[in-house]
């Protein structure tokens, strides 16, 4: 099975208007309410691949009920941890310019914590737990250490994607699978990578450090997977990108839903490479079909590692 888990999730209130503006009543011409967060993308575009998950995370309150009856609604199995306050509202203005204005999340107590760190000890051998979205500087740094232990000790393969300082700290718990972007790439080796050639570079010194698979998604150039075995480079479908919210989230879904069903790394990120274009190429998540309609355009090419 694969676990989600998403420890600042959302609703995400987003409204489209022709103009707005500041300090005046502006009227919505549509609006939509979405769960949000990148664990629930995750298993959300999962279960649109026909791939169980079950998500985790935090949620509370009349927004946190909302959130899991939307997500079981669509056919995804929850277990989130009762916060005791009310899951976040971020609101999105789509107008000329979009303007965003994001809640505070709930302080999660220790309690809390510890009961998300029993569901990761009950998980079985050959089971995924994936680890996405911010992670509050809140919580003991520990805390994470004891997540990623408990998934070693019970051979669940441990996913990350996340950014900033949370994800240079847990680089040397040696997940199979990270996903940063070239610039989140860059920051982990205070420089800026510009080329695949570049990312493939700063890629691999991961994988020598410990990490089985890093795909480092470049935007409109592609992505890039290295592993011990070498690296691969896609060249990304053509199309007009609408909404990059959650294409990475989907690449993610996309690489693990193929990996689980045979075990083939390249097969595995194509489709990822297409899953995640897939979203990029409309305003909501991709569906199955939308994916398989791309496949056949992501080209990959497969260089060795030079001993």
């Amino acid at each position: 099975m694969i676990y989600t888990c998403t420890f600042t999730p959302s609703i995400d209130y987003t409204t489209y208007l022709a103009e707005f503006e500041a300090g005046r009543l502006n009227r919505a011409e549509d609006v939509y309410y979405y769960p949000g967060g990148k664990g629930i993308n995750v298993s959300r575009v999962l279960n649109r691949l026909d791939t169980d998950s079950v998500a985790l995370g935090f949620a509370g309150g009349f927004t946190g009920e909302y959130l899991k009856q939307f997500l079981n609604n669509e056919g995804i199995q929850t277990e989130f941890t009762d916060t005791g306050e009310n899951t976040r509202i971020n609101v999105k203005i789509k107008a000329k310019n979009e303007t965003e204005l994001n809640g505070p999340s709930p302080e999660i107590q220790n309690h809390q914590l510890d009961s998300l760190l029993e569901k990761v000890t009950m998980m079985k051998e050959d089971d995924w737990f994936v680890l996405a979205g911010s992670l509050p500087s809140s919580i003991p740094a520990d805390f994470y250490e004891k997540l990623t232990n408990a998934c070693r000790k019970k051979g669940v393969r441990f996913v990350l994607d996340t950014s900033g300082p949370a994800l240079g700290s847990l680089l040397s718990t040696n997940p199979f699978l990270i996903k940063p972007n070239s610039e989140e790439l860059g920051d982990l080796f205070g420089t800026s990578i510009t080329s695949k050639r570049q990312a493939a570079h700063y890629a691999k010194k991961l994988v020598d450090d410990g990490i089985t698979y890093v795909i480092v998604s470049m935007g409109g150039e592609g992505a890039i997977l290295v592993s011990k075995e070498g690296t691969w480079t896609a060249e990304s479908p053509r199309g007009k990108a609408v909404n990059t919210v959650g294409a990475g989230d989907s690449m993610v879904a996309g690489f693990l839903a193929s990996f689980q069903k045979n075990g083939n790394a390249e097969e595995a990120f194509r489709f990822g490479v297409a899953c995640g274009s897939a979203t990029a190429f409309q305003s909501d998540l991709c569906q199955k079909e939308d994916a398989q309609k791309l496949l056949g355009q992501v080209t990959t090419k497969f260089i060795r590692n030079r001993m």
